[in-house]
């Protein structure tokens, strides 16, 4: 497995570099966020946020933007508001410094394996007019693709997984948010809201209040 390590400190990334070779990874390095956007594919990206020369939340943005590669945040801001910046770009975890080896290595093969599950589960998803291709990550109504953002269609996707069911609010934040955060969830309302103005039917999916929303088939 090739790892994009994204550290502009060689005391941390040499080490760490070694660390992740002894687990048997492949690790490229790049020092600033320029670098990293110029890197060849991985298989997962571990992003620092304080950089040289970019911001790691548009590092972030802008890998995300053109792949699906599981991103790891690695950095020493540790505010819940970093964590859900970063979660909210795209980014599949966040590991605040100091860590250990083992629970990074941990991690990258938990994002790793989420990952591979979504590839496999590429067949479109067909509901009526409604289409949802989760491996193209396309969406179309009655032939017209709608533009989604990245965790817009990641919620209707969770939804469309089981049309008629109730999905909750904390399978939605494992599965998009990839937390079990059970703070205040006011970011699921607005995704689900900006969902029911592009579906353009707001009955299309159902609020089962206090428990989630359900995806109801025409």
């Amino acid at each position: 497995m090739k790892i994009l390590l994204v550290e502009d400190e060689d005391s941390i990334a040499e080490p760490l570099t070694e660390g992740l070779q002894r687990e048997g990874f492949t690790v490229e390095r790049a020092a600033t966020g320029a670098a990293a956007l110029e890197a060849g594919p991985a298989d997962c990206v571990l992003l620092d946020l304080r950089l040289p020369d970019l911001d790691g939340y548009e590092v972030c943005r802008s890998l995300r933007a053109r792949s699906d590669v599981p991103i790891i945040m690695v950095t020493a801001r540790g505010e819940e508001v970093d964590r859900v910046i970063g979660l909210e770009l795209g980014a599949d975890d966040y590991v605040p410094k100091p860590f250990g080896l083992r629970e990074l290595v941990a991690r990258i093969h938990a994002v790793t394996r989420r990952a591979a599950g979504l590839a496999r589960r590429d067949a479109p998803i067909r509901i009526g007019g409604l289409e949802i291709d989760v491996r193209a990550r396309r969406v179309h109504i009655d032939g017209r693709e709608l533009a989604l953002t990245a965790k817009e269609f990641d919620v209707l996707a969770a939804l469309c997984s089981e049309p008629g069911a109730v999905v909750t609010r904390s399978q939605l934040l494992e599965r998009v948010w990839h937390t079990s955060w059970h703070g205040q969830t006011k970011t699921i309302d607005v995704h689900v809201g900006a969902l029911r103005r592009k579906l353009g039917d707001a009955a299309r999916i159902e609020t089962v209040r206090g428990i989630g929303f359900r995806l109801r088939e025409p």
